[in-house]
């Protein structure tokens, strides 16, 4: 079997002949790379070829590929017990790990998704304040939840729609778009709406239109504006928890939301999600509270102990950040004077470990309608140039490249060798 044979076929028994679109490389006239393996900061397809991995499977895989520590958490929970829908003290260990060692997370249920995590913390949010808008920002991606597929980022911005089909309109009449990083733009939603507003949901650092961080004063003026009108402030660090930092993007602001969702690096690199907050607003949650959600695979065993092998070893060694830090602002500063020299229109948007390279002649990206003046067509030739080269990026400009603990400089310095060569 190689790439060709395994695409193919599998386009006779899956739309598009995979489990989630990006992954087709559908605008990109060529064939995916089929993942067969990964060790450390290498990954190797079908073909045999190897590549250093930027994607991370799309940011879980902070600690590399097959981290001996997680894998062995897999093994040893396997061999015991796999699944059973009901209570178990490994999803204890997990939940108390995490309310002891992350900010405003008094207790927390846990998922399989982010989706389920973000559509649950909205749930709970519209039970809670017993209202039924939502207010999201332009370009955040938050799963493909009804509510949520407007003015959508991640594989909706890739794809150029402006939403999904098979979504009625009366599935988003109460979600209310707002610009990101535009204050002005929130204030007046607040002003038409502000008693009808159950929450706003953000990723802090947004990853689904390309990385962009949030301005402090922003994230200020929605923690002020949700508190004055009652709302619930939501946020999304599927993507950024545990990985700008181990607290996640909150902590880097120093803005406390009521609800955060996790998703990603919370499993260890198995599906897994979650969503935590304060104790008076998760009592809302059935059985105690009159808001519904569960799922039979909630709390999986094996998920739950690559997940607490993952976090235990992430709060331990703080220094994985450190080091995170500074490969990204090599990675960063090498592209720069790289992009600088051949006059190539690059801007980098980067918050610790996750960054992407947005090919646009703008002074900078701050919003969904700056991403979207970037050069697609540059874009592409730029991914195919480094996938050729060894270097696997994802395959979207409004997508993140992502580092992992088991990158050196020597990894680094590879990808700066063949992006001079494009």
């Amino acid at each position: 079997m190689n790439n060709l044979s395994v695409f193919n076929q599998s386009k006779e028994y899956m739309p598009g002949g995979v489990n989630s679109p990006v992954r087709a490389f559908k605008d990109l006239d060529m064939v995916p790379p089929v993942i067969k393996e990964g060790s450390g900061p290498f990954i190797y397809d079908e073909d045999h070829k190897e590549y250093i991995d930027f994607v991370c499977a799309w940011g879980p895989m902070i600690l590399g590929h097959c981290d001996e520590d997680v894998v062995k958490a897999i093994s040893d929970t396997a061999s015991t017990a796999i699944a059973f829908g009901a209570p178990t003290s490994l999803e204890l260990k997990l939940a108390r790990h995490i309310c002891k060692t992350v900010d405003n997370i008094d207790m927390i249920r846990f998922v399989n998704s982010g989706t389920e995590a973000t559509m649950s913390a909205v749930k709970l949010a519209r039970g809670f304040t017993r209202r039924d808008k939502i207010v999201k920002f332009a370009g955040c991606y938050h799963g493909h939840f009804d509510g949520f597929l407007v003015s959508a980022g991640s594989g909706v911005l890739t794809e150029g729609i402006p939403g999904s089909a098979g979504v009625p309109q009366e599935s988003i009449k109460n979600t209310l778009i707002a610009e990101y990083n535009n204050i002005q733009s929130i204030k007046n939603i607040f002003q038409c709406y502000g008693d009808e507003i159950a929450g706003v949901i953000i990723e802090p650092v947004a990853g689904n239109m390309g990385v962009i961080p949030a301005d402090s004063l922003f994230l200020e003026t929605l923690r002020e504006l949700c508190t004055k009108h009652g709302s619930l402030l939501m946020f999304d660090e599927v993507m950024s928890g545990f990985r700008v930092a181990y607290k996640g993007a909150q902590s880097i602001y120093n803005v406390k939301p009521d609800l955060v969702t996790f998703a990603k690096i919370i499993g260890g690199g198995l599906p897994c999600g979650a969503y935590g907050g304060r104790r008076d607003i998760m009592e809302y949650l059935s059985p105690i509270g009159p808001v519904y959600q569960a799922g039979t695979m909630s709390g999986n065993p094996i998920v739950m102990s690559a997940g607490y092998a993952s976090l235990k070893k992430l709060y331990e060694k703080p220094k994985i950040y450190k080091r995170l830090e500074y490969l990204g602002a090599m990675l960063q500063r090498g592209m720069e004077e790289i992009a600088k020299e051949k006059g190539i229109p690059l801007v980098i948007n980067r918050c610790g470990s996750m960054m992407t390279a947005f090919f646009t002649n703008s002074e900078g990206v701050k919003n969904y309608e700056d991403a979207k003046l970037c050069n697609i067509e540059l874009f592409k030739k730029y991914f195919k140039h480094m996938l050729n080269g060894g270097i696997y990026i994802a395959p979207s400009q409004f997508e993140a490249t992502f580092l992992n603990a088991a990158h050196k400089e020597e990894h680094i310095e590879r990808f700066l060798n063949v992006f001079k060569r494009f």
